[in-house]
This record gives structure tokens, C-alpha cells and sequence, in this order.
């Protein structure tokens, strides 16, 4: 029964996806040949139109069919008309559901930070393409030492984006790990912290440097599952075990705003012992919530 319960949720999920995708197709194309920043913003409208409905739908149905044992905590006074920056640790492609079940028209449609592959998934690369997701290249300590320049890509993917946004709402979201979580991934890294991986620094401070004037928060957020090892495959079927979702708001300080991470080591220093304690704190409640 649960195996056919996840053959149909990808049914409802696909059915949703290519009902969505002669719009979305449409409207991509016209925002390729659509001359001025301000004529793109008004298709950009659209293609965010298109994708909160099929949000919305997915939503509904997830809620109703797969009826996830979710518990959430999310801040009161949130708006779609602000800017955020949201702050996660990463565990599953679950995760990507629960933030939208958790802030759904609550905050401005949401940019994440995604690896570079992804852009060639059918339909939904070519959708988070027009969307204006910013793609990064992950590259290796070893390779970035033998050409710094490669690190300049990312930067410049991020600096588009925060142009962008500017002018129109954003919530920016950011697995700060990089990756999703495993026991043999935080081994491998050696990291310091019992269920989360090293937090990285660049792309948030980079966002912080760029659009920090901007910014209305930044949201701290922690999911946790009481699964050792969520599958989005088990979620769909309606097998996940019980989830949690903590969300606070956090006030963007001044010294934030004052720096730039790439440039000045003191700057870097200290948003790196901000980050940190963050990641403490987040892997503090992890463990003090044991299932």
C-alpha cells in the first residue's frame, strides 16, 4: 500500500509539473526576447505566478494525501512584500517541501542557491532558469588553489542575482552545508559538530555585502527529522516519520552591513565566529531534541 501511495504522489507531482509547462514554457521564451529590465520584471511576475500555483497545488495535496507528522514553528509578522535571507541546514530533498509548506505566501517567492547540474532536470531546470536561481559550480579546495579565477563564477552568480533583486521582494534561501547531510559526510569533512556539516561563509556574506541594506531579516532555520536517514522517496509514500521545523528571525547587525568578506580578513574573521555560533547553537538543539 505505501509503495502504491508513492507512485501516486509522483503521478500528483509529474501531473502538476506538465500541467504547468506550456505556460512556463510560453512565457520563458518571451522573457529571452523581452528587451529592458523592466519589461523582463513584469514576465518575471508571471513566471512567479507560475510557479506559486504549482507550489500551491503540490502543497495541497501533500497535506491531504501524504499527511506528513510535521511540526512547525515559524515567527509571526513575515510578509511577501520584504526581503529575507533564510538560513538551513539540509538533510533531504524533503527539505525543499517543508520550507514551502512552512513560509507559502508568507514570504516573497523564493531563490535558492542550487549546484550547477541541476539546471538540466527537464522542465524544472529550465523553470528555475527563467526564475533567476543563481547556479554554482562546486569546486574543490585543490582545484580552486590552482586557479582562483573559478571562484569568481559563483561570485558573479550571486552578484546577478542580488542586482536583481533589488527593485522587487526576494527570499533568498541557502543550505549553508553545501550538501545534504550524512554521518560519512561530516567523517569525511571532519566536522566539528554532531548532525550538521561546516557551514560556509561566501555566498551569504557575499549576499549580506550586496543586498544587506535591503534586507527586512534573515531567518534561522532547523529541520530535523526523527528518521536517522530521511528518503524523499519514504515522505512520498507517506512513511516519513515525524518532522520538526524551527524558524527564527534574526535582526541583520550593523557590522554586517559594514565589511567585505572577500577583502578585508577582520570582516571575514568575525562573520566566520558568527556563522560558527550559529551552527553551535542550531547542533545544540538537534541534539537536545532527541527523538
Amino acid at each position: 500500500m505505501s509503495t502504491l501511495k508513492g507512485l501516486i504522489s509522483v503521478l500528483l507531482l509529474v501531473g502538476n509539473t506538465l500541467f504547468w509547462t506550456i505556460p512556463l514554457v510560453i512565457l520563458t521564451l518571451l522573457k529571452v526576447v523581452t528587451p529592458g529590465r523592466r519589461w523582463q520584471r513584469r514576465v518575471l511576475a508571471g513566471l512567479n505566478a507560475i510557479a506559486l500555483n504549482w507550489i500551491g497545488f503540490n502543497l495541497w495535496w501533500m497535506r491531504h494525501w501524504i499527511k506528513p507528522d510535521l511540526h512547525m514553528s515559524v515567527p509571526e509578522g513575515l510578509s511577501p512584500d520584504a526581503w529575507y535571507l533564510v538560513l538551513s541546514n539540509h538533510r533531504s530533498w524533503t527539505d525543499i517541501f517543508l520550507l514551502m509548506m512552512a513560509f507559502h505566501r508568507k514570504i516573497p517567492m523564493p531563490r535558492f542557491f542550487l549546484k550547477q547540474q541541476l539546471i538540466w532536470i527537464p522542465v524544472v531546470g529550465m523553470a528555475w532558469w527563467a526564475l533567476e536561481f543563481p547556479f554554482m559550480r562546486r569546486y574543490s579546495k585543490e582545484r580552486l588553489a590552482a586557479n582562483p579565477r573559478l571562484a569568481e563564477r559563483d561570485r558573479k552568480a550571486t552578484e546577478r542575482m542580488c542586482e536583481r533583486a533589488r527593485d522587487v521582494p526576494i527570499a533568498i534561501i541557502n543550505f549553508v552545508e553545501g550538501t545534504r547531510f550524512t554521518p560519512a559526510k561530516r567523517e569525511a569533512r571532519q566536522s566539528p559538530f554532531r548532525h550538521l556539516l561546516r557551514p560556509k561563509a561566501g555566498g551569504i556574506a557575499q549576499v549580506l555585502n550586496l543586498l544587506g541594506d535591503r534586507l527586512d531579516a534573515i531567518i534561522d532555520l532547523t529541520i530535523d527529522y526523527q528518521s536517522s536517514q530521511p528518503s524523499f522517496w519514504r515522505f512520498l509514500c507517506g512513511q516519513e516519520k515525524a518532522i520538526r521545523l524551527d524558524a527564527r528571525r534574526l535582526d541583520v547587525a550593523p557590522w554586517m552591513l559594514e565589511g567585505r568578506y572577500h577583502d578585508d580578513p577582520h570582516y571575514k574573521e568575525r562573520f566566520h565566529s558568527w556563522l560558527n555560533a550559529l551552527w553551535q547553537n542550531k547542533d545544540a538543539s538537534l541534539d537536545s531534541h532527541r527523538w
